[in-house]
């Protein structure tokens, strides 16, 4: 499935690092959503990306905009990788059904059994307003959500 900018984002629950549900839908009237969807927990341009946007938070986090950042990780490593690198924003499991998200997302590589770097911005109508997708070594720019973002207050 390929999703485009001006499509409704595919709705999903996952577990966060702490063991908590979190359903997208959920924002849907409240808040803009950023979804930063990464390979591995522990690997560096993925903490860096990461740290970035931690050291960047009220840009990310606010009244108007909730991050979340997503891989196949356990929970369980997640939640580690967190208090390791102090991620006070919230990172979910797509761990099981092994990968479901980041297919519903087109983003997910079968033959690592990842997902590869994908942004998705989704406005508070829940309507998928940017995208970008990088190669697993390739990092992405946080400056560039900041805009989208900016645009969508």
């Amino acid at each position: 499935m390929t999703i485009e900018v001006g499509d409704q984002a595919p709705d999903f629950t996952l577990l966060s690092h702490h063991g908590e549900p979190v359903t997208l839908s959920s924002y849907k009237g409240e808040k803009n959503v950023v979804l930063l969807f990464y390979p591995w927990a522990f690997t560096s341009v993925c903490t860096s990306e990461l740290c970035e946007i931690r050291d960047r938070l009220g840009n990310f986090d606010n009244d108007d905009t909730v991050t979340f950042a997503i891989s196949c990780d356990s929970k369980f490593a997640l939640r580690i990788f967190a208090e390791r690198e102090g991620y006070t924003f919230t990172l979910l499991s797509d761990f099981w059904p092994h990968g479901d998200v980041a297919r519903a997302y087109g983003i997910f590589r079968e033959s690592e059994g990842v997902a590869v770097r994908g942004t998705f911005i989704i406005d508070k109508d829940g309507v998928v307003q940017y995208i970008v997708v990088n190669d697993i070594d390739d990092a992405r720019d946080p400056a560039e959500y900041e805009k989208v973002l900016a645009s969508l207050h």
